[in-house]
């Protein structure tokens, strides 16, 4: 057997650099004018981001072993699971600000890159508290539980982004025009710099992305505690973002049962970080549940809901047509 790889910070450097040079290509070469991203377009990309992370996973199998490969696919597909639903919301963000549809995915390209700053420095904060407290564990276990519970029984989801604090300041104290200049985040009016609308609505996206971390994060942490399997995993994730929404944003009614899949699987998530015993004195019940089985239970439950989902609205279509006047 191969010994294993020990990861290293020019690991972390060789990954980063290579993230910063796929985003510098999207940007400058194929999305470096303005332009409507179209269903076979996203498609394409969506599958390229799929394919690159599944090539990471089994180049895992041999550098790490097949424990931590398994450990990031986990992490991964339930990283790519909850931005489903983030992808939703930063639909009505759009429709809120009435963001034209060429300039969505400078908003998402930049949004996604502030997200990756942001989630890095989350991830080895929170990495670092886990290690030196370990009962933190419990407290992110009960978290996702609240969470999950509240996603199951929420009602709806009400964008008001002129109700956000965030964007109440920003009007308050920065200067922001009333109308777009094409994807232009800062224009001169009058010979004064001030931030374009979109602007509001790449501080909505950010805003929105911090609130989805909060879940997404600790959802990860148990499924591993390992940073470079953590961070790499929510990396492929929010790079895959930007062409999933442009697949999935046209498709929100179809998705209905979506939200109670991806409540049970944080309330699943929540439930295995509370009784894993891994590195813990003995509590009142531990059960070490497997990577491969904590794979299986997600994935099985995503694919439920989507299904679910689908048959719903199929059925639905039936029954308008039976009933609509011929």
């Amino acid at each position: 057997m191969l010994a294993l790889v020990e990861i290293t910070p020019w690991h972390w450097v060789g990954f980063i650099l290579c993230v910063l040079v796929f985003l510098a290509l999207d940007l400058g070469v194929f999305h470096g004018k303005a332009h409507v991203v179209k269903f076979r377009e996203a498609m394409f990309w969506t599958i390229l981001w799929v394919a690159l992370s599944l090539l990471f996973a089994a180049s895992l199998v041999f550098w790490r072993g097949k424990k931590e490969a398994v450990e990031f696919f986990t992490g991964y597909f339930i990283e790519l699971s909850l931005s489903m639903d983030n992808v939703f919301v930063i639909a009505l963000i759009f429709t809120y600000f009435r963001v034209p549809s060429e300039h969505q995915h400078r908003v998402l390209f930049w949004g996604i890159l502030g997200a990756l700053i942001m989630r890095g420095f989350m991830i080895l904060a929170g990495v670092a508290l886990i290690t030196r407290f370990d009962w933190l564990l419990y407290v992110l276990g009960l978290i996702l539980l609240y969470t999950g519970l509240k996603m199951l029984f929420a009602r709806g989801d009400k964008v008001e982004p002129d109700k956000s604090l965030v964007v109440r300041l920003a009007r308050q104290f920065l200067p922001v025009a009333s109308d777009f200049d094409g994807q232009k985040l800062i224009t001169v009016q009058d010979g004064r710099r001030m931030l374009t609308p979109l602007f509001l609505v790449l501080l909505m996206v950010e805003t929105t992305d911090l609130i989805f971390a909060v879940d997404s994060i600790p959802a990860i942490f148990g499924v591993t505690r390992k940073p470079f399997i953590v961070f790499t995993s929510n990396v492929f994730a929010l790079l895959g973002l930007r062409s999933l929404y442009s697949v999935l944003a046209g498709a929100i009614g179809y998705f209905r049962y979506l939200k109670v899949g991806l409540s049970i699987v944080l309330l699943f998530i929540g439930v295995k970080m509370l009784i894993d015993p891994h590195d813990r004195p003995p509590r009142w019940f531990q059960y070490d549940i497997p990577d491969s089985t904590s794979l299986l239970v997600v994935v099985t439950i995503i694919t439920i809901a989507i299904l679910a989902s689908l048959i719903a609205a199929r059925r639905e279509r039936e029954r308008l047509a039976r009933t609509r006047p011929t």
